[in-house]
């Protein structure tokens, strides 16, 4: 349960709802929050409320352990109470994690205001109502919220700067993110310099869990196997009859037209370097000892242009993934950005 908590309580803070601001947080006695930090603060006193505990700092913000708390009491309302389990460890590394993203939140916030980004009224109401249905109805929502003693004021705040990050990040990915013809270019070279798939049949003795002397059990029976092969039986009836590979076994231990990268390396390996028609020596992964017959090797003949459009989707999939990372690694290096932890 602990764990569970941990994992989940992190990407809830993405929606701390918190306006870029300088000053350093604290929290007001009586409150929920307070509360909650009084009680943390036993297993580490830096979050104790009546003190002001940064930890991160940038230019024009600060964030501090009182912070992080009233973020995580806002968004999960009395599930926090969960988080009195917590040992030291997972404690700060749920608010140092938390301080962090935070200030991000806060450092694209302020980016979103500069490039005067808005978000239409009907994609935050198209948005809600989706939380809503999520939930049954809004009915529904409005009454779990109020059970876990959490605002619809700051899930309302908290989903409209959500949709500001997300639409200001769309125009950074789609500025970022654009392909050239030379990088098109490239990526067909890339794609048509070698084997793209191969098919081949396979024998496999398993070795998950077993002993020492088990495996070289298993040893000797691949062994025994591969010179049944090699002296001429059937590989197909082979692998019917020996391999322990339920996904290709009634097959005849066939596997056709895969993809570099699909499968474990040192059976790709064998798969895409053994002459077609020939057989491996005994090749070892996590899974076992194989035997690898390969059947046939295909690259890739479609034309430049026939491929355009798949390139090009790969590819800007691919720069998406970082560009994101590589703008929000900027802002935090422009407004000198620090951890300073717990």
């Amino acid at each position: 349960m602990k764990n569970a908590f941990v994992l989940a309580l992190i990407p809830a803070l993405l929606l701390s709802g918190c306006a870029p601001k300088a000053e350093k947080a604290t929290l007001k006695e009586g409150t929920p929050a307070y509360a909650l930090a009084k009680d943390l603060a036993a297993v580490m006193p830096a979050l104790d409320p009546d003190k002001t505990t940064v930890i991160v700092e940038a230019k024009g913000l600060a964030v501090t352990a009182a912070e992080v708390i009233q973020a995580v009491r806002n968004n999960l309302g009395t599930r926090t109470d969960q988080l009195k389990s917590a040992d030291a460890g997972q404690l700060k590394n749920i608010i140092e994690q938390g301080a962090t993203q935070i200030a991000e939140r806060k450092l694209l916030l302020a980016a979103a205001a500069a490039a005067k980004t808005v978000v239409p009224a009907e994609e935050f109401d198209k948005a809600m109502q989706s939380e809503y249905a999520r939930a049954g109805s809004e009915q529904a929502f409005l009454e779990a919220l109020k059970g876990a003693e959490i605002s619809i004021d700051h899930v309302k705040k908290s989903v409209e700067e959500t949709l500001v990050i997300n639409k200001y990040l769309e125009g950074i990915v789609e500025a970022g993110a654009k392909i050239t013809e030379e990088d098109l270019r490239q990526a067909y070279l890339d794609e048509t310099a070698g084997d793209k798939t191969a098919s081949v049949r396979h024998i496999l003795i398993l070795t998950q869990g077993k002993t020492d002397l088990e495996k070289a059990e298993a040893r000797k029976k691949i062994e025994d196997i591969l010179a049944k092969a090699k002296a001429g039986e059937d590989f197909a009836e082979l692998a019917k009859q020996y391999s322990e590979d339920p996904g290709s076994k009634d097959n005849g231990g066939l596997y056709e037209d895969f993809p570099r990268g699909q499968m474990v390396k040192p059976f790709e390996d064998a798969s895409f370097s053994v002459p077609v028609g020939e057989m491996s020596g005994v090749v070892e992964t996590t899974y076992g000892y194989h035997i690898i017959k390969i059947v046939d090797r295909k690259r890739e003949t479609r034309p430049f242009e026939e491929l355009r459009g798949e390139l090009e989707s790969r590819l800007k999939q691919g720069k998406e993934g970082t560009v994101v990372e590589d703008h929000i690694k900027g802002l935090k290096e422009k407004a000198k950005f620090k951890l300073i932890g717990l």
